[in-house]
């Protein structure tokens, strides 16, 4: 990552884990949208399309839910580890803000 990145972001580098951590609360959200349409959509044919799309982010937000528990980022059935994980991260974005001041 550049300097520039770096200093933009508040972070030495964007890992793997970060990545992957924002993609799928980005699906999530689309998740959330897409059902909100659906239930605004005035006519059938816009119902159906939007279904279809909403079905392919569910299959998306499978796709890397699979990714990120196979390597080990997230742990869904495991509270205690996912705790674990979600603190390390904040206290690594806690230290990189404190260290960019």
């Amino acid at each position: 990552m550049n300097e520039f990145m770096k200093n933009m972001t508040g972070m030495e580098a964007m890992n793997e884990q970060v990545i992957a951590t924002d993609l799928l609360f980005a699906t999530k959200s689309e998740i959330k949208m897409m059902a909100r349409a659906i239930t605004e959509s005035a006519t059938p044919e816009v119902r159906e399309t939007l279904t279809q799309y909403l079905n392919d982010s569910i299959d998306k937000h499978q796709g890397i839910t699979d990714y990120m528990v196979s390597k080990g980022y997230y742990h869904p059935n495991d509270m205690s580890k996912q705790l674990s994980i979600d603190l390390q991260a904040a206290q690594k974005a806690t230290n990189n803000a404190q260290s960019n001041k």
